[in-house]
């Protein structure tokens, strides 16, 4: 949850360099891949998001929306540049979004801060449909903290089941889990206690994906790492059995030696199955 340098972001395939506006032309008379970079949705500086969209798209284009990580209070959109490329390289098809949004800090807690920015970035995407000819199908990709805000999003703020699909990546998803409520990793604490000091569990709950999940949530993956040293295990399991009693399509990987992050074959067994699974949701 710490700004993170994951490999995902190393490992994945660059498919070159992206300039910073692209409106490409064809002759065919369909539409032509187009990117918008640093749109504004709000005062704020981090209130930015980047857009690409495919050539060829439809009313019909699905649209993957990512949130990087780094603790609630730190990180940046070009974190998951790596994500964007290989999407870009095999899920052609598919429009992205890459967001930033505001970072907490002593004067800012994350919620619902956040939480609005996602908000308000989803509703711009659906009011501009037609400017940008996407669909208002919307899946998201989370990286730690990321994670955590895409799946509280998906649970508990999709009122018009527009997210067909949700991506933790070593997201937390339980702040009432005992491993974090008794932990004595000052680290942790720092980062946990910018949802409040001695927080009500009543509060708790409302800010954890777990005790946000219902028998309509969507489809969600899950990877963690069972050697990490700020998100439990059980942070993963945990969701993994909640999301089994209530009956929604899931899938769950944990790579026992890993840790915040992996690379080589463990990666690319995460792409693999985060493709197939995106392919099978967002479509």
């Amino acid at each position: 949850m710490r700004p993170i340098k994951l490999a995902f972001v190393l490992c994945c395939i660059a498919i070159g360099v992206i300039s910073c506006s692209t409106d490409s032309s064809n002759n065919t008379g369909s539409l032509a891949y187009t990117q918008h970079i640093n749109v504004s949705y709000g005062n704020d500086s981090d209130q930015k998001f980047d857009i690409y969209l495919p050539a060829n798209r439809t009313i019909e284009t699905k649209v993957l929306i990512l949130i990087h990580g780094g603790g609630w209070s730190s990180g940046d959109k070009s974190d998951m540049n790596g994500f964007r490329d290989i999407i870009r390289q095999d899920l052609a098809n598919v429009a992205i979004v890459n967001m930033n949004y505001r970072l907490a800090d002593a004067n800012n807690n994350p919620y619902p801060m956040q939480i609005n920015d996602i908000t308000t970035v989803i509703n711009h995407l659906k009011s501009n449909q037609d400017e940008y000819v996407i669909s208002d199908d919307f899946g998201f990709i989370g990286v730690s903290a990321g994670a955590h805000l895409s799946l509280l999003w998906s649970y508990g703020f999709d009122t018009t089941n527009n997210i067909k699909m949700v991506c933790s990546i070593v997201g937390p998803t339980n702040f009432t889990d005992p491993a974090y409520l008794n932990n004595t990793n000052p680290e942790l604490q720092d980062i946990l206690d910018l949802y409040g000091v001695n927080p009500t569990t009543t509060f708790l709950e409302e800010v954890s994906p777990y005790h946000r999940a219902t028998t309509s949530s969507p489809p969600t993956i899950l990877f963690y790492g069972g050697q990490d040293p700020l998100i439990p295990t059980t942070q993963g399991t945990d969701m993994r059995d909640k999301l089994q009693s209530l009956g929604v399509t899931h899938q769950f990987t944990l790579y026992p030696d890993a840790g915040h992050g992996w690379i080589g074959l463990e990666l690319i067994d995460t792409w693999n199955k985060l493709k197939l699974f995106t392919q099978a949701h967002l479509n």
